[in-house]
């Protein structure tokens, strides 16, 4: 009897501090991953820098376009830092132990970046649907103010029910394994870990997903309907391709960003084998941000103009 009560103690003692995995299974070659991964990270801060600094000084940029670019790379700094300087930590040091006090902050910050992501991105779509749909109207629907206060309200609208979240499944109690199998703290892989019954919790998560996720790509998305429509009725080739080329940099970005997070948190769990997650994750963290600069960059005449300015 008093051998089982044991055995039940271990089990169910709580946990306070977790184990990030990550990518230990390739210890052997972990100081080529945390020199990949110092590249990337250093490439992201510069390239994403370079961007703000260049529409914060050239005047030809003062435009609503490039203040929502700017805020838009500024927000993708923010983002990988949430998460890559840990990644960098973890492939130096042994110790992969990060505190509950510690993942809870992670996993609010990413939440609440990757919420902010999404509805820059849904920002931007409109932008661009009334520079070409309504292009009379653009200097007077997309004035300074009205600016401001779209990239403000996608700052600040998931904070709230982020906070909630995070502090809802950090309510539950943490229990038989502290080893969580990713490469930061996430919210599937921690509901993982947790006791007792988390279809609230669940059920919680997917409805945020499709309020912050789901609705503002259907948004995007009919916003780039209305958008292909008007340009396809343009009488002249010219102004067809030079209202595509304003969009495509854009379009591709949004295409990167939702479709890896969506493959990566809506991919039914025993479709998913082991490791799928962690890449996938890493491509809408990583990835998106790092090629943010070269696709906006090499497919914009005016940056291309700018870049050369700043180095002649």
């Amino acid at each position: 009897m008093e051998s089982t009560d044991k055995i039940i103690k271990v089990n169910f003692t709580e946990v306070d501090i977790f184990v990030l995995l990550g990518f230990s299974d390739q210890s052997n070659i972990k100081s080529l991953l945390f020199c990949i991964f110092l590249i990337i990270y250093t490439s992201i801060l510069i390239g994403n820098g370079l961007i703000i600094l260049i529409i914060k000084f050239d005047q030809a940029l003062q435009t609503p376009m490039y203040f929502f670019l700017g805020n838009f790379s500024f927000l993708e700094i923010c983002y990988t830092s949430v998460t890559l300087p840990r990644m960098l930590k973890d492939f130096w040091n042994k110790n992969r132990d990060i505190s509950l006090l510690s993942c809870a902050i992670q996993l609010c910050f990413f939440l609440i970046l990757g919420v902010t992501e999404c509805l820059l991105l849904t920002v931007m779509a409109y932008d661009r649907y009334v520079a070409i749909c309504k292009p009379l109207y653009y200097p007077l629907i997309m004035n300074h103010k009205t600016c401001v206060q779209l990239v403000v309200g996608a700052w600040i609208s998931g904070i709230p029910i982020q906070i909630g979240q995070v502090y809802q499944l950090f309510s539950l109690t943490f229990c038989d394994s502290n080893k969580l199998d990713h490469v930061f703290c996430d919210f599937p892989p921690l509901l993982k870990l947790a006791c007792g019954d988390t279809t609230m919790n669940e059920i919680s998560f997917y409805a945020d997903a499709l309020l912050f996720g789901v609705v503002p790509f259907l948004l995007i998305l009919n916003s780039y309907i209305r958008i292909i429509t008007t340009i396809l009725r343009l009488p002249s080739e010219l102004g067809r391709s030079k209202a595509f080329s304003t969009c495509s940099s854009h379009l591709i970005v949004v295409s990167l960003f939702f479709i890896s997070a969506s493959i990566s948190y809506f991919q039914p769990k025993s479709n998913q084998s082991r490791g799928t997650g962690k890449v996938l994750s890493l491509f809408y963290t990583i990835v998106t941000p790092l090629f943010n600069p070269m696709i906006y960059s090499l497919r914009n005449k005016d940056f291309i103009i700018s870049i050369k300015k700043l180095l002649y």
